[in-house]
């Protein structure tokens, strides 16, 4: 199954992090990009095909992982007069990267429409803002969303956020004051499975979430997944150094499922994956073609 990335947005929260110079995903986490932990998330369940939707920053996305320079962040053989060879379990082999320029300014409905040439063909497909992490279990998603017959469905998590909720009456006495996280409010946590017909309710110019998802609700095609586990998105330098003290602690971090769970040892793979997909040997790029 394909999953289509949004990461050509200016992250403007996360300037003190990147600089200003570097696409938000491509901030380092543990000594790899963001991104490549949100595609390591989805490797680990069996998904492979990934289109990146670029914009902001593209160029920094592509030099990551078509100048290799993946093989530079983590373990590797090195044989003289010969590439690098990874070593380990965790590395991009096997992945299928196909980079769009989706625009600099786009929405992300503008970029999911300027991709959908390349998903000709699939009836479901996954996506992902590229800047939340988890340790939820995708195929409960996208078997719910099947069944049921869902147009669009996402993961609704409880926020990770600093701020506090406030209870009042109209003259404006607080009856109450919590941590946002305390309370039944649930975000759009970023992890989304979508049928095909979704090109169909989305019209030129307009955003994912606010008019296309609004119609989905109405007709009732739209599906949101309560989640109580790990998910926290990175959105600001201070998200970026809490994910940063949980790869200190040692060990997995919550999100890191193929540390927790190597294949065929654990319960994730183990009771999801099923048959594992073919692997593509490495080559050289290719052209894309709609």
């Amino acid at each position: 199954m394909r999953v289509v990335l949004f990461c050509g947005g200016q992250g403007l929260r996360m300037r003190g992090a990147t600089g200003g110079g570097v696409p938000k995903p491509m901030v380092p986490l543990g000594g790899r990009p963001l991104l490549w932990h949100v595609m390591r998330y989805y490797a680990h369940w069996g998904h492979k095909d990934f289109i990146l939707c670029l914009g902001h920053g593209g160029e920094a996305i592509k030099e990551y992982f078509v100048a290799r320079e993946g093989w530079r962040s983590g373990d590797f053989v090195l044989n003289p007069g010969r590439e690098p060879e990874p070593l380990g379990r965790d590395d991009a082999r096997g992945w299928r990267i196909a980079f769009v320029d989706t625009g600099a300014e786009a929405n992300i409905g503008e970029r999911l429409l300027a991709v959908r040439p390349h998903l000709r063909g699939d009836e479901t497909f996954l996506a992902n803002y590229s800047d939340g992490l988890t340790d939820y279990p995708l195929p409960e998603l996208i078997e719910d969303a099947r069944t049921r017959g869902s147009v669009g469905a996402f993961l609704a998590a409880r926020p990770n956020s600093s701020f506090h909720f406030v209870e009042q009456e109209a003259d404006g006495t607080v009856l109450g004051i919590r941590p946002v996280e305390e309370t039944p409010l649930r975000v759009n946590g970023g992890f989304f499975v979508f049928d095909r017909d979704i090109f169909d309710h989305i019209r030129p110019g307009e955003d994912l979430v606010e008019a296309p998802f609004a119609r989905l609700a109405e007709k009732r095609l739209l599906l949101a997944h309560r989640y109580d586990g790990f998910w926290r998105c990175c959105d600001t330098p201070k998200d970026l150094r809490a994910l940063e003290g949980m790869l200190a602690r040692g060990g997995a971090a919550p999100w890191e499922l193929w540390r927790r769970f190597p294949q065929g040892d654990g319960p994730a793979e183990r009771d999801w994956l099923g048959p594992q997909l073919q692997l593509r040997p490495a080559s050289a790029p290719e052209a894309l073609r709609s």
